[in-house]
């Protein structure tokens, strides 16, 4: 296996970073940096907020060859050193997205101020089913994902709200490469750190939406007590009304509490 790479996009405005605190954020399956365009926003004036696509997804070039969620990790701190040579920095991910943050947590913890992992588990799913479904995707293509992936990213209701944007971000899943996302489905199969948590020293919130059927919020609480157990510190948050994509579906409450989790390890010294 091969460290994949992947590109960002800016969701705060242009000017000259390193002034304010940098602030990660990665994506779900299937989703893009779209998933990111409000909350980042909201973020904006008092950080630099960088989101980052997966591989096949969005501007991120396709995957040639499979990756572990591990690798993933390693290709965010390349990315952040791409911009920011060696900077610590704040990471928000969802699902996979998510899952890569743990790993920045187990592998570079040295690099992170603070963690939010966002509708995610340390095991999510079973082999077999991130298997079955990479090879029905490799054969049928991502458009045969999305009446699925709409059921499961949205609360009831929510595309009806917001059809032209939960639109959009389906636009990005029917439209990544197939094989990449084949890839990440078969990452999503190895990853597995339930027993590795303990070693997250990063400050760290794991939010859930009540609606989720993919990781429901007792794979938060399963983080944010494997993290305590250790010896860090993880508290579990649970969004009501919100399903698999927090920080689309409720983008003010989810800038919230990462502006209170970013501003308290701003504070406590975790940027020194």
């Amino acid at each position: 296996m091969v460290r994949p790479t992947v590109k960002a996009v800016l969701l705060s405005p242009v000017r000259e970073l390193g002034e304010r605190p940098l602030v990660v954020v990665g994506p779900s399956l299937g989703t893009s940096t779209l998933l990111w365009s409000q909350a980042g926003a909201l973020l904006g004036d008092d950080f630099d907020v960088v989101a980052w696509d997966l591989p096949g997804h969005g501007i991120s070039p396709a995957a040639s060859e499979a990756f572990s969620v591990a690798e993933l990790a390693d290709a965010v701190v390349e990315l952040v050193d791409s911009i920011a040579p060696g900077a610590r920095f704040h990471y928000a991910g969802i699902s996979l997205g998510g899952a890569t943050g743990l790993q920045l947590g187990i592998k570079h913890g040295e690099r992170l101020k603070s963690l939010s992992v966002q509708c995610t588990g340390a095991k999510i799913g079973t082999p077999e089913g991130w298997l079955e479904r990479a090879q029905t995707v490799r054969t049928q293509g991502t458009p045969v994902m999305v009446v699925g992936s709409a059921q499961r990213w949205f609360a009831p209701g929510f595309m009806e709200r917001e059809p032209e944007r939960s639109g959009r971000l389906l636009h990005t899943l029917r439209d990544a490469d197939r094989f990449s996302y084949a890839f990440c489905c078969e990452a999503l199969a190895g990853f597995d750190v339930r027993g590795e948590l303990g070693s997250i020293r990063t400050p760290t919130q794991a939010l859930a939406g009540a609606e989720d059927t993919v990781v429901p919020p007792s794979f938060a609480e399963e983080i944010a007590d494997g993290i305590t157990a250790g010896g860090g510190t993880a508290n579990a948050v649970t969004l009501a009304g919100v399903a698999h994509l927090a920080p689309f579906e409720a983008p003010g409450h989810v800038a919230e509490l990462m502006r209170s989790l970013i501003t308290w390890a701003e504070s406590a010294g975790a940027g020194k």
